[in-house]
Formats: structure tokens, sequence, C-alpha cells
């Protein structure tokens, strides 16, 4: 059944992926249909049927929940900061297991410690980590076929599908899934002793959901919003009732307390963390502001002190329920931020994230901050975060963005309005290109692509900033040559180019490949 070793390669595994049910495809069907038509066919409960349907799933991968129980994992949901906040947690536990192997404390075991997390930017393999770096195209291919063998051949032994059949990508999980099964059977492949655990969407019913309660060392719920709302509801209150799905029995969750604003979500954590016999912890705003950070840290924005002071509390749990324990003010529940180990605020000044916060100096001076997002609010802290790095006249600000499938009107208001406040200017960007995801323009004989979302953004820029200069684009290299093109005038005036690319993590992906040519 198993395909020739020559084509078992890395290129293979990508080409097979693909072929799998798009998460974009997944979350459609929840989506209800415009139709009038009725039909008598009863209506089905997606969401409930996810979790039984991803044991299914581990089962047919030769793993039950027990199997995990090995693992030693955090979970981290929410809407905004939650990949921050796991790159944070893996870091400090990647730096405490470093210092664990330099001073020989086998006493308790840490590492290695995996990293589960989405969506990539630049390649798949970021998603799956262990010790803090991506697992390597060989790794990756050697697992993905084992996991993939397993499913054929139970598709096989089970369904009585012929074995051709079988091996093809109709007796497998749609792509989430499938990375999530992946992860975990590279986690235990890999003799890791600790992961953490980004959930995809929402918590409750999220694939990531199969772990068993004896895996879970600590649970995080981050920043709240209003996002994916056919799945998860259309308030926040709602959505915060899914997220608390990573709260498990006995076990510490923290979160951001009470504050303005956030009253109706902390009285659904505080419900759902007494339903499920969780503990809810709720990480002092006051405490964190006095605190304020890890000042020259990777991952930076005014907002990553919260997303720290959640991961410091994460880890420091993780690492006291494998049995470690602390010295000073840190051994205290009430422990004070600045009391934390080095080997903590190193994890938090090291830890990055593709696509996030993340700046880039190109061989032409050009500097590209790149920070993808999705909701208001993330769009809002990246304007707050560009702003305190953009700001002076001899700066000439560019925006390139898409979200090509939400509404920029409600969208950008949020950036250009943060973004204008905090540079202290009439107009926020000099130029903004809106262009769609796709790397080259298509080829000769194609038909043209449908620019109306980036017509609309273009629209919605002229009303908030009629001064900015517009330009829609269909794919992103001709969107790259006009930014440098703007960044040679900058150069020629005697200024400094300074680019926002934001919105979608594709966009950011195809920015990414095109300055720094890496390997996917």
């Amino acid at each position: 059944m198993a395909s020739s070793p020559t084509t078992r390669t890395y290129e293979e595994a990508l080409r097979l992926l693909s072929q799998l049910q798009s998460n974009k495809a997944v979350t459609n069907l929840f989506t209800p249909p415009t139709s009038t038509t009725t039909t008598t066919k009863p209506a089905v409960d997606l969401n409930a049927l996810a979790i039984p349907e991803m044991h299914a799933w581990l089962r047919r991968a030769g793993y039950t929940p027990a199997d995990l129980s090995a693992l030693r994992c955090v979970h981290v949901s929410g809407t905004k900061g939650k990949g921050s906040v796991s790159a944070l947690t893996a870091s400090i536990l990647t730096r405490w297991w470093q210092h664990q192997q330099q001073q020989q404390q086998q006493h308790v075991v840490v590492g290695p410690v995996g990293t589960y997390s989405s969506p990539h930017v630049a390649s798949v393999r970021e998603r799956i980590a262990v010790d803090g770096r991506p697992v390597d195209r060989e790794t990756f291919a050697r697992y993905f076929f084992e996991v993939w063998d397993r499913l054929s051949e139970a598709a096989v032994r089970e369904d009585g599908v012929a074995a051709g059949e079988a091996a093809g990508p109709s007796t497998k999980p749609f792509y989430f899934r499938f990375l999530t099964i992946l992860a975990l059977h590279v986690f235990v492949r890999e003799g890791c002793r600790s992961a953490v655990v980004e959930c995809g969407i929402g918590a409750e019913y999220d694939a990531t959901n199969v772990l068993p309660e004896g895996a879970v060392t600590a649970a995080v719920v981050t920043q709240l919003g209003v996002d994916h709302v056919a799945m998860l509801g259309g308030t926040v209150e709602e959505i915060a009732w899914h997220k608390a799905g990573v709260f498990k029995r006995g076990v510490r969750a923290f979160t951001r307390g009470a504050g303005p604003g956030r009253e109706g979500v902390m009285e659904v954590l505080r419900g759902r963390a007494a339903e499920k016999g969780a503990v809810l912890v709720e990480v002092d705003d006051a405490e964190v502001e006095a605190w304020g950070g890890v000042a020259d840290a990777a991952l930076q924005g005014p907002f990553q002190k919260y997303n720290m002071a959640l991961a410091v509390a994460a880890a420091r749990e993780h690492i006291l329920r494998l049995g470690g324990r602390f010295d000073g003010e840190f051994a205290k529940d009430d422990y004070p931020l600045r009391s934390m180990p080095p080997e903590f605020e190193a994890g938090l000044r090291e830890a990055t994230l593709r696509g996030r916060c993340e700046v880039y100096v190109d061989g032409d001076g050009v500097e590209w901050f790149l920070d993808g997002a999705h909701t208001e609010d993330s769009l809002a802290g990246i304007g707050q975060w560009f702003a305190s790095r953009a700001a002076g006249p001899d700066v000439r600000r560019v925006l390139l963005f898409n979200q090509q499938d939400r509404d920029p009107a409600a969208l950008l208001p949020a950036l250009l309005a943060s973004s204008k406040a905090g540079i202290g200017s009439a107009r926020a960007f000099e130029y903004a290109v809106f262009t769609r995801n796709e790397e080259k323009m298509p080829a000769a004989g194609e038909p043209s692509r449908d620019l109306a979302v980036q017509t609309k953004a273009c629209e919605v820029m002229r009303n908030f900033d009629p001064e900015t200069r517009c330009v829609t684009q269909a794919a992103v290299e001709p969107s790259m040559e006009l930014v440098r093109g703007f960044a040679r005038e900058a150069k020629e005036e005697g200024k400094h180019c300074k680019v926002l690319v934001t919105g979608s993590f594709h966009l950011l992906g195809a920015v990414i490949k095109s300055i720094e040519h890496v390997e996917c």
C-alpha cells in the first residue's frame, strides 16, 4: 500500500497535504445556506460530532487519549494573543530545559519541549517545533508518512476500502485534524516530555481538545473577541464559553482579570471553571502594568506584556506540576513578576513567532514590519505597535494589506485610527497598496482576478485619509515592486521607508518568501 521510498519526499508530503479538505471548507459547513429551498434532512450538530470524530481518527492513527498522558501539555485558547502566549511559554520551558541539562538536573525533566501552533506563515513546518526549532524537512516527511500509512491501513482493515483508494486523501481527516494528529505523533516519537498546544478555532470542540485531563498541566485563555461567528456564536460571551473548553478538572487556568468591557466574559469563564472543576486564576492588570514586561523582547508591542504575564504563569504552573520548585518570592502563589528566574526572563526575551511583531531590514535598507491579524482588536494593537516604531518626519510609511474573506470597512478603521493616534500626524500612511494574496500575476490566457475587496479597501482608506495614495494589485509580486519604488523615492528625498504588512497570513507568507528567500 505504501508508495515507493523514492516518492516519500517532503515535496510529496506537501502535495498530499494540500489535497486534504481545507479549514475554510470546514468552517463554511457552519454557515447557514442562503437558499430558501426547504429540506426534510435533519440538522446535524457539527460541533457535537467534532470530538468523537477526532477520537476515532486518533484511534485509526494508532493512539488512544491514554497514550497521550505521558505528555504534559499547556493548552492555550483565545482570540488574540494565543500564538504569542504559546511561543512565549514554549520559549520559557525550552530555556528551563536547557538550564536543567547544563546543571545536570535530571530529577524533574521538563524537556524536550514540543510546540503546536497555527497558522503557519512561510512553511507548514512552523506549526510543529521541538525545543524551539521547527522540525526539518526530512523529519516532517518521515512522520507524515507514518501517520498517512496508518490511516490508509485502517481504511482497508476497518472499512474494506481498496488499497489504491485508501492511500489517497479521501480516507484522511481534514487539514487541521491531520496536522494535530501529526504533531502529537511527532511529540511522542521525539520523546517530548512537555508540549505547548495552541487551539485552532474555539476550544470545546477543537481538534486539540482530545488531550486527556491527565495530560494538561495548565490552561490559558487569552484576550477574546468576536470571530468565527458561525462556529462559536455572535457575542464575546458565547465565544468565551467555547474558549473555556481548555479548562480541565483540578487544573489551573489563567486569564486576564476583570476590567472595562470584560465583565460578561469573566462571568462566563468563572461559571465554566466551576462547571468543569478547574481553578480559574485571574492575572491582575495592575501588577502587569507595574512590571511593564521585558523591554528588549523579540516579540514587541504594548500588548505583549499581558501575553508575557500569562506565559510566565502557565510555564511556572507547568514546572510545578512536573515536580519542580522555585526559590524566594517566585515560590509564592502571589509572586511578583519581577521575581521570575533569569531563565524565564531569557525565554520571554528570545521568543519569536513568524509573522507576529516581526521586523526585517532588507538589503536596500527598507524596514518591513510584519504582523498578521483578522480582527479589529488585533489590528488596533498592530497599529499601536507600528506607530511606536514609525513616527517622525523623516519616515515614509507604507501599508501593504489584504484580508480577502473579510470586510475591509469593518477592519481597516481600527488599524488606521490607532496608527494615526500613535504617530500623531495628519495621516498614518503616505502610500497604501491593497493586494490579493497570489504571489504572481495571472498567466497569459488566464482570467483576470476579482479586485472588489481591494477596491473597497481603497475607498475606506480615501475616506479616512484622503491624501494617502492608494493602489490595488492582483498579486504580491507587483505589489512588492511598487513598495520598493516608493522606498526609492523616499531615499531620494532623504527619508527612510517603513512598511507595515498586515492582514492575511497568506500575504505575510508571500512577502517573507520574497524578502528572505526562505525554504518552505
